[in-house]
């Protein structure tokens, strides 16, 4: 049954009006038949085929690491594909923990995403009022005495 399978599984991908290049290199001798008989389907897809399973599994990869949570709706984001201000965000902690958090945010309307990542445009340096005292101020003087 399985060998079945994978004849037809070939027959039909050399077959496909949509893969003319499986068949053009298949009978230019580009790709020998020793290795059709190995290839997956996944190697015999047309290109059209490969980029929708490609976006199909980094928009699944997407949603699985933004943890659908439902989110929190607001007002404050312009979506830039519909206009409209309908949106939905979450704040996920994607990189270092002394960077901002990544907001990604979700136009209810039209399904568009995008993400933002708010960066301080100033660096602040620690003042020098900060500063705890000397070393033996902060030890104690017997301890160097």
């Amino acid at each position: 049954m399985k060998y079945r399978n994978r004849v037809r599984s070939r027959i039909s991908n050399l077959k496909d009006p949509k893969n003319p290049g499986l068949r053009r290199n298949v009978l230019c001798g580009s790709i020998p038949p020793a290795l059709i008989a190995k290839m997956t389907a996944e190697e015999m897809a047309s290109d059209e085929l490969k980029e929708l399973r490609n976006a199909m599994t980094q928009e699944a990869i997407r949603e699985h690491q933004m943890a659908k949570t439902g989110g929190t709706a607001t007002d404050l984001f312009q979506c830039g594909k519909c206009k409209k201000k309908n949106c939905t965000y979450n704040q996920v902690q994607t990189r270092s923990a002394d960077e901002p958090m990544t907001t990604f945010v979700l136009c209810n309307e039209c399904g568009n995403r995008w993400k933002v990542c708010i960066v301080a445009s100033k660096c602040l340096k620690p003042a020098a009022s900060n500063f705890l005292g000397t070393r033996d101020q902060l030890l104690g003087e017997r301890f160097f005495h």
